[in-house]
């Protein structure tokens, strides 16, 4: 099992312009070093007859069917709007832009 040095972490800060301290430099590379380990460690163990999940418990799609209904009445819904013009909402100006 690989570790991952000090100097690699430093490297890869230094290539992504993130700056460290050498201290954060050492913490970092010991919990990558955790990380990459525990990793290792699941693919040890995931073998080609245990199936690969997203999830631990199974899901399904409880999506209703699609259902053709009618539609609302373009006047109807003009007459309960605060306000219309020409058969859309109308609605404040916000961005203080030319109409």
């Amino acid at each position: 099992m690989s570790t991952i040095s000090s100097d690699e972490v430093a490297r890869v800060a230094a290539l992504a312009r993130i700056e460290l301290t050498p201290e954060e430099v050492d913490r970092l590379a010991g919990e990558l070093d955790v990380i990459a380990s525990a990793v290792a460690r699941v693919n040890e163990v995931a073998t080609p007859d245990v199936p690969a999940t997203s999830h631990p418990i199974p899901l399904t799609n409880v999506m209703r069917e699609d259902e053709v209904v009618a539609t609302l009445d373009v006047a109807d819904v003009m007459a309960a709007a605060p306000s219309a013009v020409d058969g859309r909402f109308a609605v404040p100006q916000i961005l203080g832009e030319d109409a």
